[in-house]
């Protein structure tokens, strides 16, 4: 771990950019995508959360939908930027952990700021304890704006918590962990290798931009992405939005609760948001992407301008 403080680290690589530019660059993404489609994730999580009534009975997806439709058309500017706060302070409380294990592992292991299926797994699981009470926060959050039409404020969340010594906001770490594993692969890396073999065969022969190329990747990986987390997300969505004064929801609790969602309505019951989902990560992937593509190109540029690049 040592070798992260060397100089090393600093310099200028083969690819145009030191690896703290390339760390600099992935953060710049997360915030062009963070900001920007928080309108999209507060709604899909709305959706989500209006599976159950107010007696906690499982509920029609359609109805669901009209429910977070007019808590929109109700507050649409409140409700477009719920949680926004608590995201964009999680991009460093989640980022550093998953960037830093991520590119971390890339850089000890001798890569060159392309991320291997290996850094994915092992930035995935070590740095959920670190993302989950942020996620429980927004989640928290999101269920005050539902109930009342206000965000509960994050110490009021922090102070209940600490009666039962924190333990709520690690509800759902199981569920994450998968969550993040699928993110990491099929986001972070998958995408990127996607998007350069679609260059590579059909950019360079075509008026196909980076951009294009990147949009196109990013629709490809997108739907996959979605069919594999949407239950994961359902399940953090279930064991994270009940009160944090009531008793915890278990893994299997929660899986019990989606197949009954499942057995009542069929596909459509596990798949709440789906159509919302994909083009979230349609959206979100492109736009993590540019933004790291944008900043990379800026490095490099500041980088030959001063004879810095090798």
């Amino acid at each position: 771990m040592n070798k992260l403080f060397d100089t090393d680290y600093y310099k200028i690589n083969e690819s145009g950019i030191s690896p703290f530019q390339n760390t600099l660059a992935y953060f710049g993404g997360a915030i062009t995508q963070t900001t920007i489609d928080n309108p999209i994730t507060a709604y899909r999580q709305l959706v989500q959360q209006y599976a159950k009534n107010s007696k906690g009975e499982i509920i029609n997806p359609k109805i669901a939908v009209k429910k977070a439709n007019n808590v929109f058309l109700n507050n649409p500017v409140n409700t477009s930027f719920s949680g926004l706060f608590p995201r964009i302070f999680g991009v460093l409380i989640k980022r550093v952990p998953t960037y830093g294990f991520l590119l971390g592992y890339d850089y000890i292991s001798g890569g060159k700021g392309d991320p291997s299926f290996t850094a994915a797994t092992i930035a995935s699981i070590l740095s959920a304890p670190f993302i989950n009470p942020i996620r429980m926060i927004e989640k928290q959050q999101r269920v005050a704006l539902k109930e009342t039409g206000k965000e509960k404020p994050i110490i009021d969340i922090l102070k209940e918590s600490s009666a039962k010594n924190f333990s709520p906001l690690f509800r759902g770490t199981i569920p994450l962990i998968s969550h993040s594993l699928a993110s990491a692969l099929l986001g972070l890396v998958g995408q990127p290798k996607l998007q350069k073999y679609i260059q590579a065969q059909i950019g360079e022969k075509s008026s196909f931009s980076r951009s294009t190329t990147n949009l196109i990747s990013s629709a490809i990986v997108s739907p996959m992405y979605v069919i594999v987390t949407n239950p994961i997300s359902r399940l953090e969505v279930i064991m994270q939005t009940n009160s944090i004064k009531g008793k915890s929801i278990t893994v299997i609790q929660a899986i019990k609760e989606l197949s009954l969602d499942m057995k009542k309505f069929g596909m459509s019951g596990i798949f709440r948001g789906q159509g919302v989902g994909i083009a979230k990560a349609v959206i979100s992937l492109s736009l993590f992407h540019e933004g790291r593509l944008f900043m990379q190109d800026q490095f490099k540029n500041y980088n030959k301008s001063k004879g810095l690049i090798p």
